[in-house]
């Protein structure tokens, strides 16, 4: 008679992870949640992106910026091969942070709530749990992300369809540090939801975690300027010196989030561990 080989703990996070994304899609919480992220992206497309895209390729433009913020202060910016894209850009990595806040808020919380976290515990391991659910946040946002470049591009070419091919290339790298940006918010939110007993309890833990340590970093880098570096530790601490780069160069940055992220989840799964449940 066959042996079974039970699934792996591999198997169970990709298992979990592909549940995540099925549930955010499906059920009618996760629907109302869609609906709202494209009306904003819709309304963003529509006015502030596409009327800064034609509004950043006037020579005038460029001088105004240089005169505001210093000369090169955003050249690379007018370096982007469409110009719909780099407003995009500009916007995409402040508002998906903030979005991955909200988004990513519930992954345990509600289950823990509910009770329902001992009994999938009962099932999976809890390391399998934790990177299974986390996995399964950065799928949905990874589908998000997709979207807005697609309707993003979409858009470049009712302008001008000879742009579909720089449209492509530029959106695949934009996508790729979008989603390394997100990969520390996510696994940070995922450690909050463990303690939050809710949703929007985990989203607060997140806002005022963030102040206080933005606020106890630029304290110590006042009084002692050579400990500037301390920053890195804050997720989203790159994201200024990225607005200003273009093409590969934006991914010089990439060291910055994925090491946040490993150390990020490798507290979480200890806490996940030790966590009563």
């Amino acid at each position: 008679m066959p042996v079974t080989t039970p699934p792996s703990g591999i198997s169970h996070i990709w298992l979990l992870a592909q549940y995540e994304l099925t549930k955010r899609f499906t059920n009618k919480s996760g629907m109302v949640a869609l609906i709202a992220f494209m009306l904003v992206w819709g309304i963003l497309l529509l006015y502030p992106i596409k009327s800064a895209s034609e509004f950043i390729m006037q020579p005038n433009f460029k001088a105004f910026t240089e005169a505001l913020f210093g000369p090169g202060s955003l050249q690379h910016l007018f370096e982007w091969p469409v110009a719909e894209l780099a407003v995009f850009w500009l916007a995409a990595l402040y508002l998906f942070p903030m979005f991955s806040i909200f988004i990513a808020s519930d992954q345990f919380s509600s289950d823990k709530q509910r009770g329902s976290l001992r009994f999938l515990t009962l099932r999976v391991s809890r390391s399998s749990l934790f990177f299974g659910r986390f996995l399964g946040q950065m799928l949905i946002q990874f589908a998000l992300i997709t979207f807005t470049l697609l309707a993003t591009i979409a858009m470049v070419m009712t302008r001008d369809i000879s742009l579909l091919l720089p449209s492509l290339t530029t959106s695949l790298l934009v996508m790729i540090n979008l989603v390394i940006v997100l990969l520390p918010y996510t696994a940070a939110m995922a450690v909050l939801s463990l303690y939050a007993n809710s949703a929007r309890q985990a989203s607060i833990f997140a806002v005022i975690l963030w102040a206080i340590v933005s606020i106890i970093i630029a304290i110590i880098n006042f009084q002692f300027p050579q400990l500037n570096g301390l920053s890195m530790i804050l997720p989203g601490s790159q994201i200024s010196s990225m607005i200003n780069t273009q093409g590969l160069d934006s991914l010089a940055f990439s060291p910055i989030p994925l090491m946040q992220t490993v150390v990020i989840l490798a507290l979480g799964n200890v806490l996940m561990k030790r966590s009563a449940l």
